[in-house]
């Protein structure tokens, strides 16, 4: 057998194993937390349909599984100027098109690895670009331009507005509505602690004027540099930190005129910073990430 014979047979019989290895026996990953929104980061596999709902709601089970908010899956960068394209998957096993404390948890990630070696690193995403800047245990990135128009959420609203009305079991809420590449809905309460987070979250995230449900942010300005901040998330109920959460509730504030340029976010897992200059400014968001632990789980 000549040698570039034997090389192919190689390769053929790794991808084989990793399948098999990947459906049948053991998955590999790295768990992460951003500020305490928690991730399991692993490659993908050579057969990306094994990654199903009903396998990913598994994995994300706290009592019988590995446990997280979300699955980041790692996969060959599709543009030269990137160094991965990842997909995103919510405890639910519906996939997303974006997330912050994500993207900074996977930047860090592959610095450790080796495979980043500058600080400053791209990144491609379901929802496009994301540049980032590693420094020590802190992880910037660009989020990109946040975008009011209803239709990128999808909202159902007549036109754009500052503020909306939404119609709840027992009257109406204020809320704006934003994507960050994925969507937002933010009401503005008088303190986070005494939010109806679990109640009127899940009713948010289900509103039948958001057809592809919605992240529901519920913000307390506590002055003009500093919020705090829940967020029940899409698929995956309330976390200990939302990172587009952050930047949504942030844009929403300074489009009011309520808030500076650069903003403290205090959320249950921590602090996060962010960025934005203004309407037609990209947005910023910095904070902690940290490797919890690597290890695999039979499945």
């Amino acid at each position: 057998m000549g040698f570039c014979r034997l090389l192919w047979v190689r390769r053929r019989w790794r991808a084989a194993c990793f399948a098999l290895f990947f459906c049948g026996m053991r998955i590999d990953f790295t768990k992460m937390h951003g500020v305490g929104n928690d991730f399991v980061v692993f490659d993908a596999p050579a057969d990306e349909s094994l990654l199903t709902p009903e396998l990913l709601r598994a994995l994300a089970d706290r009592r019988t599984g590995i446990g997280f908010d979300q699955a980041l899956v790692l996969g060959k960068p599709r543009r030269a100027d990137t160094v991965v394209y990842y997909r995103i998957f919510n405890a639910d096993g519906d996939e997303v098109e974006q997330c912050g404390n994500g993207a900074r948890c996977i930047a860090a990630l592959l610095q450790h690895r080796g495979t980043a070696r500058n600080a400053a690193i791209t990144l491609d995403s379901p929802a496009g670009l994301v540049h980032a800047r590693i420094g020590g245990s802190s992880v910037s990135v660009d989020m990109g331009v946040p975008d009011f128009a209803p239709r990128s959420l999808p909202f159902a609203a007549p036109a754009e507005s500052d503020s909306y009305s939404l119609e709840v079991p027992g009257g109406t809420v204020a809320i704006g509505a934003v994507s960050m590449g994925n969507p937002h809905a933010v009401l503005t309460v008088p303190s986070v602690a005494a939010a109806a987070v679990a109640t009127l979250g899940p009713v948010i995230e289900r509103h039948p004027r958001f057809p592809r449900r919605v992240n529901a942010g519920f913000l307390e300005i506590v002055d003009r540099a500093q919020v705090r901040l829940r967020v029940w998330e899409r698929g995956a109920g309330e976390t200990r930190s939302c990172g587009t959460g952050a930047c949504a509730a942030v844009a929403i504030g300074r489009r009011r005129g309520l808030l500076d340029e650069e903003v403290r976010v205090s959320v249950r897992g921590g602090e996060l910073r962010v960025n934005w200059a203004g309407p037609g400014s990209r947005i910023w968001l910095t904070g902690s990430t940290e490797i919890s632990f690597e290890g695999h789980v039979e499945v």
